[in-house]
């Protein structure tokens, strides 16, 4: 195939195969890996996700809180004027008062802040399986990002291929005419098909183009086609699929970060419910405080004051005009949602994986039978050639078989490409997507 690639009658298919099999020459490529990278640190989506997931984790101390002692001081401290009048005499008098005291409170007994303690816990514990899910998304977007542009580039190839080949067949209907062995309707059924050939490839460097952008957008830098790693011909048969439709489908109801997320909704909304419910209940709190004060009234004056106190402080609530109990009925509803959104992702889930499964399946398949079209399109342009050599065919044939090679090997890297973004699906739907998946399929691309 390289003896073929470098040969002088192989220079169309070579734009093909450079763009999906060839070695990057450059010395800041690109590789999948790096790219992952980038993306992890300048991914819009990504960072959103990660400070969402830090502010969620302070639920869980925001929920510990209200079961801990809480302490409070305070300070008072004023220059009073005042005028005494007794049986007509007035005695002026002035004075500063002052005043401090601080307050211990344990809770003892309090129902809603057990709740919100429970729910703070699960609040985390959401935030986490959140961020967990994005971190699988964002490699999902820039794995699928950069197969996209690599077979956009291979599209390219192929659409300036086939744009050659009518030039070719142009130079070869100009010379049949002026021999007379041709006719002006080849002249201008090829002419047209030259034209549309040429649109083809201006619409093929157009997505090329936005695919770059979305791309760059990812990783946060700019994207120079030429250092992209292309896919490796050493990926001929993919990794054997050991887990089976069963296995990945029990992994999902076990570790799907979207499932799990889900279920954990509706544990909060358990909670909310009890938490609502505790404002029929009563509350128990320790109160300790120790108190100081100097000239605190007018019958004080020059004279302080030191208290201590120790007790318990009890609170039963009566009535608050129904607020209880329709902030109650509304918990209840709201965690009757969460359950059938729960029901909603587990079915979303599923359909997922079993769509992800038949494409990791039938791009297997795919793979091994484009592969031998590829052997018997070489064998084809080999026989070509010599066809050519020996007066029986002519350039143009070779042109199109070797056009037909191109689109067959440009098929091969998409049943590939296919293979490889299924696979990391399958992955991140059973939650179990981390970067030593995309480590391992990056060794792919070099």
């Amino acid at each position: 195939m390289r003896h073929f690639l470098r040969s002088k009658r192989g220079l169309l298919v070579q734009a093909v195969g450079a763009a999906l099999l060839a070695h990057s020459s450059g010395a800041s490529a690109l590789g999948l890996m790096q790219a992952y990278e980038a993306a992890l640190k300048n991914d819009s989506v990504y960072r959103a996700a990660y400070y969402a997931k830090e502010a969620g984790k302070e639920n869980r101390v925001l929920g510990r809180s209200g079961l801990l002692p809480s302490i409070s001081a305070s300070y008072n401290g004023s220059k009073a004027k005042s005028e005494i009048t007794s049986n007509g005499h007035s005695v002026n008098q002035d004075y500063i008062s002052r005043s401090s005291s601080v307050q211990v409170r344990q809770t003892l007994v309090n129902f809603d802040a057990l709740a919100r303690y429970k729910q703070g816990v699960l609040q985390t514990e959401y935030s986490e399986a959140v961020f967990l899910s994005e971190s699988q998304q964002a490699a999902m977007r820039v794995v699928g990002a950069y197969i996209e542009v690599l077979f956009k580039q291979d599209q390219l190839a192929l659409a300036k291929s086939e744009r050659d080949t009518y030039v070719e067949r142009m130079k070869v209907n100009d010379r049949m005419l002026e021999k007379g062995e041709g006719t002006r309707t080849d002249m201008l059924e090829t002419r047209a098909r030259l034209d549309v050939a040429e649109a083809a490839v201006l619409e093929a460097e157009d997505n090329l183009a936005a695919t770059r952008l979305g791309l760059q957008a990812i990783v946060g830098a700019d994207v120079n086609l030429g250092e992209l790693d292309p896919l490796t011909p050493a990926f001929h048969r993919p990794p054997e699929d050991k887990l089976g439709l069963e296995g990945w489908q029990r992994l999902v109801m076990e570790s799907n970060n979207e499932v799990r997320a889900r279920k954990l909704g509706v544990e909060i909304g358990q909670q909310e419910i009890n938490k609502q419910r505790s404002g029929h209940f009563p509350r128990l709190d320790a109160v300790a405080s120790y108190g100081k004060s100097d000239s605190d009234t007018i019958n004080t004056i020059n004279q302080s004051s030191t208290t201590r106190s120790i007790g318990f402080q009890l609170t039963v609530p009566i009535y608050a005009g129904g607020a209880v109990s329709a902030s109650t009925r509304q918990a209840v509803a709201n965690r009757e949602k969460a359950k059938a959104d729960l029901q909603t992702e587990i079915d979303k889930a599923m359909l997922e994986l079993n769509k992800d499964y038949d494409s990791l399946v039938s791009s297997v398949k795919k793979i091994e039978a484009l592969m031998k079209a590829v052997d018997s399109g070489k064998l084809l342009v080999q026989a070509t050639e010599q066809s050519i050599k020996g007066g029986v065919r002519i350039n143009l044939d070779l042109l199109d078989a070797q056009r037909q090679l191109s689109a067959t090997v440009r098929d091969l890297a998409q049943a590939r490409y296919t293979y490889i973004l299924s696979y990391l699906k399958l992955r991140a739907a059973s939650g179990t997507l981390s970067s030593s998946d995309v480590r391992e399929m990056a060794g792919y691309f070099r």
